[in-house]
């Protein structure tokens, strides 16, 4: 897909896309990559609370990642699901 293709989808799908392919690949700098983004994209997102505990728990910048392709977060997300499909345009 294109950047602009990319652009057109929802966070979710852009979560899903990237997350399997960066599992499919063993690409664990990316998964980092969004892990160490995260709470940023929490604050962002108006989630302050969120991205304070995110940093003192592993576990749940995990969980996180499993679902951050949802709602105001999966938002906060889009250009680095964007950015890291536009790489692998296979994905």
């Amino acid at each position: 897909m294109d950047r602009d293709q990319l652009e057109s989808l929802p966070p979710k799908e852009l979560h899903d896309r990237a997350v399997r392919y960066a599992v499919a690949h063993g690409d664990f700098g990316f998964l980092w990559d969004l892990l160490k983004v995260i709470p940023a994209a929490e604050a962002a997102s108006g989630h302050s609370d969120e991205s304070a505990n995110d940093l003192s728990r592993v576990s749940a910048l995990l969980s996180d990642a499993m679902a951050s392709g949802e709602g105001e977060l999966g938002e906060a997300l889009r250009p680095v699901y964007i950015a890291y499909l536009s790489k692998h345009p296979d994905a």
